[in-house]
């Protein structure tokens, strides 16, 4: 059964949502930039067609590395990483589980990707 999730930054100026199976697990990444983050990412792989963002042109700030494939999307009033398409499948999202309401992050099982290995 699917299920729509919201989330947004801490001040919310970026706000997004999607639809998806129910959260029960997450996904960490230990490339250079992952570590630093120390998010804990959605663990499916988000299809265009179910995802959506607000926010206006000023506020939605992006990052690129390594290859320039993935897009890491942050605010850029309150610095917070909320989603970013990924790597392995351009144009779908992983978003940040901090940022959706209801979900603790802390209290999911996680598998870890090996993105450090990947460039």
């Amino acid at each position: 059964m699917t299920e729509r999730y919201h989330g947004s930054c801490h001040c919310g100026a970026v706000r997004f949502s999607f639809e998806g199976e129910e959260i029960v697990k997450g996904l960490r990444c230990n490339c250079s930039l992952c570590t630093r983050k120390g998010a804990m990412m959605s663990s499916e792989a988000i299809p265009p067609d179910q995802f959506s963002y607000e926010s206006d042109d000023q506020t939605l700030g992006s990052y690129q590395f390594g290859l320039k494939t993935a897009r890491h999307y942050f605010c850029n009033q309150c610095g917070i990483y909320t989603f970013h398409e990924t790597a392995r499948m351009p144009g779908h999202f992983r978003v940040n589980l901090g940022c959706i309401e209801g979900i603790d992050p802390f209290t999911l099982e996680y598998d870890l990707f090996d993105g450090k290995h990947l460039l």
